[in-house]
């Protein structure tokens, strides 16, 4: 796989997968017991385009001045970085719950500035710059966007039709082996290119 697909596919793959169990899909979760299931994707949507807009941005001005090898070893090590992240975990603290619970303002507009605030430094954030470091612009930002937001979706619609969340530890085991070989590919990548 070269260019634009490439970059989607594995954006979409990685983003997904590290939007699994995050903080953001708790938040999904609990918009959607408050708000319509269709606001709570479109403020989700709305949102996650920005951050990953700035994401690739970032991502892409560092992918123009540094050598592809070293990046390929710098994104495998965040790679297993962000392993070791989704291993930790997220949750919700009671105030968060709270805010997502109390918002008075349009369902769309609400969910788009949580999660605007949520996600900016978020792992999906870091590894969507880390990413754009080695695809393209373009591939990387829809793939990471559209990623992010089939995770969501998949929580409202698990939350709301099941009334109870995926296994968290299997989710989070599963997320962090994925992330792992993805880091360990990258570095030997890397390796590769530097003899």
């Amino acid at each position: 796989m070269e260019g634009f697909l490439a970059a989607l596919v594995v954006s979409f793959g990685v983003i997904f997968v590290a939007e699994l169990g995050d903080k953001s899909q708790l938040m999904a979760l609990t918009f959607a017991t408050r708000f319509k299931p269709i606001p709570v994707l479109i403020g989700i949507t709305v949102a996650t385009a920005v951050v990953h807009l700035a994401s690739v941005a970032i991502g892409s001005g560092l992918g123009a001045v540094l050598p592809t090898e070293w990046i390929s070893l710098v994104a495998g090590v965040a790679f297993l970085v962000f392993g070791a992240w989704t291993l930790r975990g997220d949750s919700l603290t009671e105030e968060e719950k709270r805010k997502a619970e109390k918002t008075s303002k349009t369902a769309i507009v609400a969910v788009s500035v949580a999660f605007f605030l949520a996600e900016l430094g978020d792992k999906t954030m870091l590894a969507t710059i880390t990413l754009a470091t080695k695809y393209g612009w373009f591939g990387t930002w829809l793939g990471s966007t559209v990623g992010m937001v089939a995770a969501d979706a998949l929580a409202i619609l698990v939350g709301r039709m099941l009334g109870r969340r995926l296994p968290e530890k299997t989710i989070k085991y599963g997320a962090a082996v994925l992330f792992a070989i993805s880091g360990l590919w990258l570095i030997l990548e890397a390796v590769n290119e530097l003899t």
